[in-house]
């Protein structure tokens, strides 16, 4: 069950190594559904051209996410270590959730990148918060030895993505590629809200530097 822990040192500290691993699992899953939806849409697109159209906004189907998960990414990462980890990685599973219940029922390619854009902002959140939380649970020593795990998750999802985006968009149809991370999200959010303690760095809205961060995220866009 997760615990509240307000402090400045890290969440590791007050798990032990079977609570670790558990986190991290949660993390893993976490990471798993923004992975998997990469590869599982690229192969569903010759089937969305063909429902929605708008052929010439194709590239943007995929720019776009590109585009808000790196805009969020450094943003909510400072954000994290002021206010912990936890509600913002709650936070992302539910953007990305919702991003992804936009694509589903999308009846057009504006409103389809639309919520493509959606799923970025979760996904950019998702990354900028898991790997910060994998720092928090091991010491620098062990990290590159849990990495690995993590990393294994992109590649599963990579491998796997293709054959599973396949077989829904040939049964169920396209749309079911975002339906299915519906499910996978709630269980992910399930998971870390048990598991993960909820940790503050001690931040306060004061401290914030909100010029600095819409100068940040107008320049990178």
């Amino acid at each position: 069950m997760a615990q509240r822990v307000i402090e400045s040192r890290p969440i590791g500290e007050f798990l032990t190594n079977r609570q670790k691993l558990v986190v991290m699992g949660s993390l893993m899953i976490a990471m798993f559904i923004s992975a998997l939806d990469q590869s599982i849409v690229a192969t569903a697109t010759p089937r969305i051209l063909s429902d929605l159209g708008g052929f010439s906004l194709l590239s943007w189907v995929f720019t776009v996410y590109l585009l808000s998960s790196t805009v969020v990414v450094p943003v909510v990462g400072k954000l994290s270590d002021m206010f912990g980890r936890k509600p913002f990685i709650l936070a992302g599973i539910a953007v990305f959730m919702l991003g992804s219940a936009a694509c589903a029922t999308a009846v057009s390619m504006p409103i389809l990148i639309a919520g493509r854009g959606v799923q970025g902002i979760g996904g950019g959140i998702l990354f900028g918060t898991v790997f910060a939380t994998m720092g928090d649970l091991y010491p620098p020593l062990e990290r590159a030895k849990y990495m690995g795990f993590m990393i294994s998750g992109f590649t599963v999802a990579s491998i796997t993505g293709p054959t599973v985006g396949g077989f829904l968009t040939d049964g169920p149809g396209w749309r079911w590629c975002f339906y299915l991370n519906i499910p996978v999200g709630a269980i992910a959010a399930y998971a870390i809200a048990r598991n993960l303690p909820t940790h503050s760095g001690g931040g306060k809205l004061s401290r914030i530097d909100f010029p600095g961060a819409i100068l940040l995220s107008a320049a990178t866009v």
